[in-house]
C-alpha cells in the first residue's frame, strides 16, 4: 500500500482519503462489516470520516472531524448515531507500529486511543484500545481493504 504522507499538518491522513471495508462478507455481530469514508472538506481544513458498522439489521453510525483545534493541534470531534460524542488529541502511537498514526480521549471509563497502520497487504489496520496500570488494552482490531462503495 501506499503510505505517504502527503502536505501540512493534516497530511498524514492522505493514506486513509477514499472508502474502505472490513469483513466485506460477514453478518456475525461478533465481527460485523465496516465501511470507513475519508475525504478532505471546507478548503481542505478538515477530514470527514464516515462509519457504518452493520450489526445485523441494525446500523451504527459515526460520524467524526479531524482538524487542528485552537493551540494548533490536530485533534477529533467524534459523533454516533447512539447520541454519544467524545474527542481527543493526536498521539504518540508508533509503539504500534512504526508508520502508526491516531488519536487518545478521555473517555467515561478512562483513557483509550484509536491507531491506524499500514497492514501487511493492501489497506490498513484500525485498533481501539484502552489504557490500563499494565499498558494498553485491545478490545477490536480490523484490516481495511479499499472498496467502491461509499459513504459519502
Amino acid at each position: 500500500m501506499h503510505w505517504k504522507k502527503g502536505r501540512g499538518k493534516l497530511g498524514l491522513f492522505d493514506p486513509l482519503i477514499g472508502s474502505w471495508i472490513c469483513n466485506e462478507d460477514s453478518s456475525d455481530r461478533m465481527n460485523p462489516q465496516c465501511i470507513r469514508s475519508f475525504r478532505y472538506d471546507l478548503g481542505n481544513n478538515y477530514i470527514i470520516e464516515d462509519v457504518t458498522w452493520f450489526l445485523g439489521d441494525k446500523q451504527y453510525k459515526d460520524h467524526t472531524i479531524i482538524g487542528l483545534n485552537q493551540e494548533k493541534q490536530i485533534c477529533f470531534w467524534s459523533f454516533t448515531s447512539d447520541g454519544k460524542n467524545s474527542s481527543g488529541l493526536l498521539a504518540d502511537v508508533r509503539d504500534i507500529h512504526p508508520q502508526a498514526f491516531g488519536f487518545e480521549a478521555k473517555m467515561p471509563a478512562g483513557i483509550a486511543r484509536q491507531v491506524f497502520w499500514p497492514s501487511e497487504k493492501e489497506g490498513f489496520n484500525w485498533a481501539v484500545e484502552s489504557k490500563t496500570k499494565k499498558g494498553w488494552n485491545r478490545f477490536v482490531l480490523q484490516t481495511y481493504q479499499k472498496t467502491n462503495t461509499s459513504l459519502l
